[in-house]
């Protein structure tokens, strides 16, 4: 019998290789590495070009090509987007190309021959502290960004002290200079950051897709960039307050609203704006009052319009390219959260935990690492939550699940209908429930462009409560792949689940192993340990499952799957929207100029801003509505030729997350070791594990609160510094338990 399980392990291996040398032709890998060294190129271009601003030889360079081309038709507005945002605009067009290249194939695959290595991305340098777990490579990126604030900040003080001391300017007039030139670099690193500000908050983003950060790492980087944008401007409006103060014209300068330079009165408001939205984003505040936080957050576009009015088009220009992306995706997600979606399942687990199943088309693709946000008008029209996907894309094509934990009133009021149309349900019979009781409207899914999960041969899965919910996706979409022989690396997995209560034990039973993999045991070393906190013996109905609240809703309306009008759904569609929109933008500025702006002589500063914010709306709404169009119309044509499937398809799905529920079989799927009483030791699974797998990458993945977060990187940061010769590598993940 042995003989036959390590034949039959040999044969998948021999497949799987097979699977991993199915590689794309030579141009098209020729292809991809050109454009990705030609991003490289302008990106480190780019970033020297800002770095060298501050000296004097740059910035002479800088104000003569922007009096060269201000006879153009773009005049000086031109010129700065040239500089500073055309870069950003070619990275995503690049981006684009190169997502269309790879297209939607199996993940490549390859074992690490030499043995296992350090990568920067998933190696933890700073565990406590203000910015969380901190990687090497964000560490990297941390240092040289902080560099280039001070080295700009120095390099601007200094050129401006030399330049006060040419025309012997003396105490209150030097004073009065030397704040007006710091303000104004303040203001101007200020829109540098600016520019990067709301790049990472763009969720269906081609650039994120590019560099395969998902929106829920992302949005921490827009939390850093966030905090050091504001303070900088901060900084800008505290120089000139006290600049005025000084000259004794404080109010008469606030409310000061130039025709033809820097309008005081709207940088005031802008910067209020900011300041309540920097206020209410402050963990204390956020964490306490959600809601404060999400409708103050709303007030960007008061701040990034009258940013408009206060500097003008040109100098606005600097931070356009951020901002215009951002408005194409906000866009996009505008349209594909009106679409009601069918709920075709809903289940209530005795733990308080409630489980959606929702209707999706077949070419709406995602992986086990992805998010969905949600929005249930029964409940509030306002509020979105953001929830992580407990299903694999290969479990159905036409569905997709999530697990929510019923934590606030939100949640709990979820839960209250859904056990209320079950008890409608067992009344009346299933038959009679024709109407849909709960109406979800969906965004999304966004995640990670590549399953990372499955690059590691040796995967380590640490949960804490409804953490578990990615890890569900993670391990049925492995004993998939497995079954069906597709690309799939890991051969060892260890899950470690720490819950507080043995109620939620039933949660692991929503992946029913042996369906998916009969033979897993011989292709699959899955090892649980399982740690109930609270509770420090099994309950004396320990082997009983307590039964879940089970609810099919029968979808009577056509057109109710989620829409697939999203960035990261079809890669040409949204590579053609933003290529579209972005021409559409340079059109509509061509027209305004040739047409209004030169023959009339406009001159007003805060007036062009306006034109400039509007020609950016225009370009949205037009040539971005217009490819949304067409792209709605794609998505009916294809979801048209899947009708003829819907009834069989929806009926094997309800089948399916029926047969997922909880039973008591007699027989378990896997072995659970249950720990009653304890707590994890990470240092000593981790140390133990290491031994015993040898010399090989092991791939850490988290999903939990933040003290369990902090607890597992410091462990595989210890294990790392610790490591001597040919010992295990922990690769840290983390999969943020809160957005």
């Amino acid at each position: 019998m042995g003989d036959i399980s390590d034949q039959v392990s040999l044969l998948l291996e021999k497949e799987d290789e097979l699977d991993y040398l199915n590689k794309k032709p030579l141009w098209v890998s020729s292809t991809k590495l050109i454009l990705r060294v030609i991003t490289w190129v302008i990106c480190i271009s780019w970033a020297s070009f800002l770095f060298l601003l501050p000296i004097k030889f740059i910035n002479e360079l800088q104000e003569k090509f922007i009096q060269a081309t201000q006879g153009t038709i773009f005049g000086t507005t031109g010129s700065t987007f040239l500089i500073f945002s055309l870069p950003i605009f070619l990275i995503a067009f690049l981006a684009i190309i190169r997502l269309v290249l790879s297209g939607e194939d199996e993940p490549q695959l390859k074992k690490n021959a030499k043995g296992p290595k350090f990568r920067l991305w998933t190696f933890p340098v700073l565990v406590d502290g203000p910015f969380g777990v901190v990687t090497a490579a964000e560490m990297i990126g941390v240092i040289l960004f902080s560099v280039y604030i001070v080295w700009a900040v120095t390099m601007y003080t200094i050129r401006n002290i030399d330049l006060l001391s040419l025309f012997h300017v003396h105490d209150l007039k030097e004073n009065s200079a030397v704040l007006l030139k710091l303000g104004l670099c303040f203001g101007f690193i200020a829109l540098i950051c600016l520019a990067l500000l709301f790049l990472p908050v763009a969720r269906g983003s081609v650039l994120l897709q590019a560099v395969d950060i998902p929106f829920e790492q992302a949005i921490r980087y827009h939390v850093w960039l966030g905090h050091l944008t504001m303070a900088l401007f901060t900084l800008h409006g505290l120089c000139f307050l006290i600049r005025w103060a000084m000259q004794g014209r404080l109010i008469e300068r606030l409310i000061n609203w130039k025709n033809v330079g820097i309008a005081n009165l709207p940088g005031v408001i802008s910067l209020a704006a900011g300041l309540l939205m920097w206020v209410t984003s402050l963990p204390g505040v956020r964490r306490k009052n959600f809601e404060l936080f999400f409708y103050t957050h709303q007030l960007y576009v008061v701040f990034v319009v009258f940013l408009a009015l206060h500097v003008g088009d040109f100098i606005f220009m600097i931070a356009g390219a951020g901002i215009f992306l951002f408005m194409l995706d906000r866009f996009l997600r505008f349209f594909q959260s009106r679409k009601a979606v069918d709920i075709l399942s809903a289940t209530s687990f005795p733990c308080g935990t409630v489980e959606l199943v929702i209707s999706k088309p077949a070419n709406l693709h995602y992986n086990a690492l992805s998010w969905i946000f949600l929005q249930i008008r029964e409940l509030s029209w306002l509020q979105w939550h953001p929830f992580s996907v407990s299903s694999s894309p290969l479990d159905g094509k036409h569905h997709i699940a999530i697990l929510i934990k019923v934590l606030g009133d939100w949640t709990k009021k979820l839960k209250g209908n859904i056990l209320n149309l079950s008890l409608e349900q067992s009344d009346k019979g299933p038959l009679l429930q024709h109407n849909r009781k709960i109406t979800a409207f969906v965004e999304g899914p966004y995640g990670h462009e590549s399953p990372y999960h499955l690059t590691y041969e040796n995967l380590i899965l640490v949960a804490g409560g409804i953490g578990i919910s990615p890890f569900l996706a993670i391990l049925s979409d492995i004993l998939h792949r497995i079954n069906d022989s597709k690309p799939c690396m890991p051969r060892t997995i260890l899950l470690v689940w720490a819950i507080k209560n043995s109620d939620e034990l039933p949660l692991l039973d929503t992946v029913d192993i042996e369906a998916i993999c009969p033979l897993f045991s011989d292709k699959l070393n899955l090892e649980i340990q399982t740690f109930v906190t609270r509770e420090s013996q099994p309950s004396l109905e320990e082997g009983k499952t307590p039964k879940a609240m089970h609810t099919s809703i029968s979808p009577n309306s056509k057109g109710c799957r989620m829409s697939s009008l999203v960035g990261t759904g079809s890669v040409v569609w949204s590579g053609l929207y933003v290529l579209v929109s972005t021409i559409g933008l340079v059109i509509t500025v061509a027209m305004l100029d040739i047409f209004y702006i030169n023959p009339f002589n406009i001159n007003y500063w805060w007036y062009k801003g306006l034109l400039l914010i509007g020609c950016m709306a225009a370009s949205v709404l037009v040539f971005g509505g217009l490819v949304i169009a067409l792209w709605h119309l794609w998505e009916r044509k294809t979801s048209s030729n899947e009708e003829s499937e819907d009834a069989t398809k929806t009926i094997d799905i309800l089948q399916q997350n029926e047969a997922s529920l909880p039973r008591n079989s007699g027989k378990a799927q896997f072995v659970n070791n249950i720990r009653y009483g304890q707590r994890p030791d990470f240092q000593d699974i981790f140390g133990s594990h290491a031994k015993s797998w040898g010399s090989v990458d092991i791939g850490v993945i988290v999903c939990g609160p933040p003290t369990l977060k902090c607890s597992v990187a410091k462990e595989c940061r210890r294990q790392n510094f610790l490591r001597k010769g040919h010992q295990a590598i922990f690769h840290f993940n983390c999969h943020n338990f809160d957005l």
